[in-house]
């Protein structure tokens, strides 16, 4: 059965900004901004993975599906992972894990990315956009990615590489990854079963487990830079774009 389903991994205990999924924005908690996105990319249905009450109830208050998860799970994937087998939508052969910080993310964004997991053959589909400053390149919370050539609007290509920092860029292609991932099915069950990766550990970026494992994560191109939400300085710039 080919279907899509989105499913949006959040929880209240994050160590830089605790509470961060009910923060406001424009007097609606972050996590509702992300929900009414994925809707809006009409790809198919849209859950929200959460061990917390709080955000249970907020976002069926606003209309959305939850699926309660355990605390424990070391990454955003595993969590997916958990609310996918529990849901009605466990037959679905993609899953798209879109990440509760990003409450500007483009709906034309996602939709692009299962358009390329539908046309071609990938294990892991994600998104990136083109570096705007120096700035971006040495803040080490914007992660990085890179490529063998030019990424554009027709091209959906093999990632090299993803890390936060570099000494040597050189004339490498680099590119600002945006924390969205599609999967097949059988890559996100092959995915969380194995064990957490050297590199995933080392950089503290969940894709590591993949790269070292020999999954194949391509990427789209994406014209816009939705801001990740990982302090309240990040809110404040979130809302300035936003309003």
């Amino acid at each position: 059965m080919k279907n899509t389903v989105i499913i949006i991994p959040t929880r209240l205990g994050a160590k830089r900004f605790p509470n961060k999924p009910l923060a406001k924005i424009k007097k609606v908690p972050m996590i509702i901004h992300v929900l009414n996105k994925a809707k809006e990319s009409d790809v198919g249905d849209v859950l929200v993975a959460t061990p917390d009450q709080k955000i249970k109830d907020i976002v069926e208050e606003n209309g959305g599906n939850v699926i309660l998860t355990k605390s424990e799970h070391v990454s955003g994937s595993d969590r997916v992972y958990e609310a996918y087998k529990k849901s009605s939508n466990a037959e679905a052969d993609l899953i798209i894990n879109l990440q509760g910080d990003m409450p500007n993310i483009d709906p034309t964004s996602i939709i692009n990315l299962e358009k390329f997991m539908r046309n071609e053959k990938c294990d892991i589909g994600t998104l990136a956009s083109v570096i705007k400053s120096k700035d971006e390149i040495d803040d080490p919370n914007v992660v990085k990615l890179e490529v063998d050539k030019d990424l554009n609007d027709k091209n959906f290509l093999d990632v090299k590489d993803f890390f936060r920092t570099s000494i040597d860029l050189g004339d490498k292609k680099i590119y600002h990854h945006i924390g969205v991932y599609a999967y097949t099915n059988l890559a996100l069950s092959k995915y969380v079963k194995l064990l957490r990766s050297k590199l995933e550990i080392e950089r503290n970026l969940e894709q590591m487990r993949a790269m070292e494992n020999n999954i194949k994560i391509k990427v789209a191109y994406s014209r816009f830079s939705p801001l990740g939400v990982d302090t309240e300085q990040d809110l404040k710039k979130v809302i300035k774009e936003m309003s």
